[in-house]
């Protein structure tokens, strides 16, 4: 990319940066609020969209109507473009070293660090589907004291009547019975959960995370759009925003005040555990759907920040009313849970029956009081844009105040008055449905009146009479529109884009919240005109200024105890513990199969192609491992076929045993427990799997066949050997040595075992080990052909293999190495003293039992009994131990279903 010089802009590039910026950033469009430089549009009031007079239950008294939208006429006149607000001028001053000119540069690195820190939304969240990399602006939201005066101000109080609405509504349910609140609205939304009528919230709060979108109309003043109660989204990604954004302008972050976002996070996860109902400490967890979820990134990296424990609904189960989490250790209880599931997946004995995502009885342990839930489920009902017309009169009435931050005016359709008023209006409104998401009601896309043509606004009106009350209308806002950085056209340029500003409220105790002062500001797609990530849009930093201290509190404890740092080891869940374990027998895996497809396709390219026992040896191998489906011709019989069926395999992500599949396990097993993976970790891992299917669709493509040629072939597997050593680096020199990578360990070397007795009893079953070809290609197979050379130079006999592959303690492939570890793992794994062995290491053949007299004692036929014996024995234990493991650790169905601690 072409920097910014002065042969590009002239004499301009002279000038200071913040005059730079104001004669290369266009104005906002037309009706717009212009965030660079706080220019307001003049309003029209023959425009304006008024709620419809005496439309009863709605008050909107409490707020002035939305400004107007320009007519094109006032959209076609003269467009002076005024000085940058005084904010935005300091941000451009402070740019830093290369200032205007380095843009371009940072925004490549920008880009390149979101990519490399692995940030990812998922639009449609599938398992064969890639994840997207986050989209973020390289320019921030910069909003001042004064406007977040009036947001935070506004946020605090609507938050307060939301909570006591959901205290009514599932207590004594005064608000319906005054007709304050339509009973369709509560009663009739499907977010309604009956179960949790009469429940009693620890500390009688129900919402500890609220979100509120808001937009900023053409006359500078914040309107609220809707409001996410369920499991609100953005916390994480606004961590990971503000990281990356004040990375690139430290300068301008510290003379612009921006106020920090730490002190908030820790005030909540104080709340959290002053109002848990038991514990010393309180056990906090985060409940995420699993990694196929679009925001899966956001959960992993907000569990990390807060230091809390990441669960599944799998990972949890609920005894005598109480919750507990299910451990390597056993049973432990959990006293918060911070949820980002949707109500309806949370309990599938009382809620939504097919849910596979939540925790049977869940509700009963909230109902009994053990239990504290953020947010308390059930307030669902509390998103219906609906809701936001009545809340002006709920205010007056619950806490006898005038809201100081109004919403867009909202009308209800299932009243006939306000449908009625609306109709006329739908051209410029936008139609929103009552009950999204719903199963029970007409649900549909929200759709701008101002997109649509009059046959299509009549066919909307006609639906809204049918059916009204499952269709909400709001008065359309022109969003604000701030400072992107575009790089569509080199060497890139300032372009205005429209957002929506997320903001949050959370609890800091009982009854009480604060605002966190940040927040993610939602951009809206180039063509579109709702900011939407599931729509193309993109993100931005929010700074908020502040006219005091900056407030410098961070997460870091200075005076950390032992009794504390005890408690902030995390757990290892058994689901995360079977995930490792299959991560270490995936990887092992893979590395087995491109072991052995590399040699064998060494092998029927070279000189030892008449050797009918190798030959049969590697058809053994082949169809044992998975490598080739079972009807393909042996390769005795046809070699050419036979390597054939092998490298069309090679990529086949649906046939079990192939590097391609094992590869693609890899990744699954690792996006499970993605927050116990290092960066680098898991983008070894990406690139693997990537990488070797690119090269395998584009060898398909260039021959026209489905499979690769022998030659690209190998060289595929080179590369897919070197990314597999790299991630076995990664697991063994990178991770730390806790019980999760003792099972990864425990997997790797039950799979080692495994395939190497099973390749050992083989090769001396049909006598390839008697022969020099198959001598040699053992010992390739073990990886050990150098040590065979240097140590035993010229001999091939039985007892030099023995002594190497079988009895020798230094070589990691050796049978004796391979099972003394595995004993020494289990033995740890199991908390055994140290030097003692457990019950289950006992499963596994004694190293020190075998001599390599006894090993190579030759029977009838030379058929070494001792050693055969020993294969088979090893080959069993790999596979019994294998499932005990299974058994004590993952299911839980042993005596390890004890509870640890209280």
């Amino acid at each position: 990319m072409e920097p910014l010089n002065e042969s590009l802009f002239g004499a301009q590039a002279l000038e200071s940066p913040a005059a730079l910026a104001s004669s290369l950033a266009p104005a906002a469009a037309p009706g717009h609020y212009d965030e660079l430089r706080g220019e307001a549009t003049r309003p029209t009031p023959a425009r304006t969209v008024n709620p419809p007079p005496g439309t009863p239950l709605y008050d909107t008294a409490s707020a002035q109507p939305p400004p107007p939208v320009p007519t094109p006429e006032e959209a076609a006149g003269p467009q002076d473009k005024p000085p940058l607000t005084p904010a935005w001028g300091k941000f451009f001053e402070n740019l830093g070293s290369g200032s205007f000119s380095d843009l371009p540069r940072r925004a490549v690195s920008l880009e390149r660090q979101i990519r490399d820190n692995g940030v990812t939304y998922n639009v449609y969240a599938d398992a064969d589907g890639p994840q997207r990399p986050w989209s973020l602006d390289l320019f921030p939201l910069i909003v001042s004291p004064e406007s977040w005066a009036q947001i935070e101000a506004g946020v605090l109080q609507r938050v307060r009547v939301l909570d006591r609405v959901m205290a009514d509504v599932y207590g004594p349910q005064q608000l319906l019975a005054e007709g304050l609140l339509p009973a369709a609205l509560v009663r009739g939304h499907p977010g309604y959960l009956r179960p949790m009528h009469g429940v009693k919230p620890p500390g009688d709060t129900w919402l500890h995370i609220t979100a509120f979108d808001l937009a900023r109309g053409p006359d500078g003043n914040w309107w609220v759009v809707s409001q996410r109660t369920q499991a609100p989204s953005g916390l994480g990604y606004l961590l990971e925003n503000r990281l990356a954004i004040s990375r690139q302008f430290p300068q301008a972050f510290e003379a612009l005040d921006v106020q920090r976002l730490a002190s908030t996070y820790s005030a909540m996860m104080e709340g959290l555990q002053a109002m848990c109902p038991a514990g010393a400490p309180p056990h906090i967890a985060l409940l995420t759907p699993g990694p196929y979820n679009e925001t899966y990134f956001e959960h992993a990296y907000l569990a990390r920040y807060l230091g809390v424990t990441l669960v599944e609904g799998s990972d949890l189960t609920v005894r005598d009313q109480r919750l507990y989490l299910k451990t390597l250790q056993g049973l432990r209880p959990v006293h918060g849970l911070i949820k980002r599931l949707d109500d309806q997946y949370l309990d599938p004995l009382e809620l939504r029956p097919d849910s596979t995502l939540g925790v049977p009885g869940l509700l009963q342990a909230i109902r009994a009081g053990n239990l504290l839930v953020a947010n308390m489920p059930g307030s669902a009902f509390l998103e219906s844009p609906a809701l936001l017309g009545f809340l002006p009169a709920l205010a007056r009435r619950l806490i006898g105040e005038k809201l100081q931050l109004p919403a867009l005016p909202t009308w209800w359709c299932g009243e006939r008055a306000a449908m009625e008023a609306v109709l006329p209006q739908l051209g410029d409104c936008a139609i929103k449905p009552t009950y999204p998401g719903s199963n029970a009601h007409t649900t549909f896309e929200a759709v701008l009146g101002s997109q649509l043509g009059r046959r299509e606004l009549d066919e909307w009106a006609g639906r809204i009479v049918r059916q009204g009350e499952a269709h909400t209308v709001q008065s359309y806002l022109p969003l604000s529109q701030m400072p992107t950085w575009t790089a569509d056209l080199s060497p890139g340029h300032i372009a205005p884009r429209a957002m929506l500003l997320r903001v949050f409220a959370v609890s800091d105790g009982a009854q009480s919240w604060r605002v966190l002062p940040g927040g993610l500001a939602r951009l809206t797609g180039s063509n579109a005109q709702i900011a939407s990530m599931q729509r193309g849009g993109s993100s931005a930093d929010v700074w908020v200024q502040t006219h005091g201290e900056v407030d410098r509190t961070t997460l870091l404890q200075p005076h950390a105890t032992p009794a504390s740092l005890a408690r902030h080891r995390a757990p290892v869940t058994s689901r995360a513990a079977e995930h490792m374990f299959w991560l270490g027998r995936y990887t092992e895996r893979a590395e087995n199969a491109v072991r052995l497809s590399r040699l064998t396709l060494d092998l029927l390219r070279g000189e030892d192609q008449s050797s009918r026992p190798l030959l049969a040896w590697l058809h053994r191998l082949a169809l044992r491992n998975a490598l080739v489906p079972r009807d393909v011709p042996s390769a005795p019989k046809s070699r050419r076929v036979f390597e054939r069926a092998l490298i069309a395999e090679l990529g086949n992500v649906d046939t079990g045993g192939s590097v391609g599949f094992s590869l693609r396990c890899i990744r699954e097993s690792a996006a499970a427990v993605r927050e116990r993976l290092s960066q680098d970790h898991w983008n070894q891992i990406v690139r693997a799997e990537d990488e070797f299917l690119r090269r395998s669709v584009e060898q398909a493509g260039e021959t026209g066949e489905s499979s690769y040629a022998a030659g690209a072939a190998i060289r595929s597997l080179e590369a897919a050997s070197a990314a597999l050593a790299a991630m076995t680096g990664a697991q063994t020199d990178r991770m730390t040595r806790d019980d999760a990578w003792r099972l990864l360990s425990i997997g790797r070397h039950i799979e080692r075992l495994g395939f190497l007795s099973s390749a050992l009893a083989a090769g001396f079953a049909n006598g390839a080990v008697h022969e020099i070809a198959g001598f040699e290609a053992m010992i390739a197979l073990f990886d050990s052909t150098i040590t065979f050379h240097a140590r035993y130079q010229q001999r091939r006999d039985v007892a030099t293999m023995v002594d190497l592959l079988v009895l020798d303690g230094d070589n990691p492939r050796s049978l004796a190495w391979v099972t003394q570890t595995l004993r020494g793992r289990i033995a740890k794994l199991a908390g055994s003293a140290p030097g003692k062995l457990s019950a289950l290491s006992y499963e596994l053949p004694d190293p020190a039992s075998w001599t390599l007299e006894r090993m190579c004692e030759a029977g009838a036929e030379a058929q070494y009994p001792a050693l055969v014996d020993l294969f088979g024995a090893c080959e069993l234990a790999a596979y019994h131990v294998s499932d005990a493991i299974g058994i004590r650790y993952f299911t839980l169905t042993s005596e390890s279903l004890r509870s640890v601690g209280a």
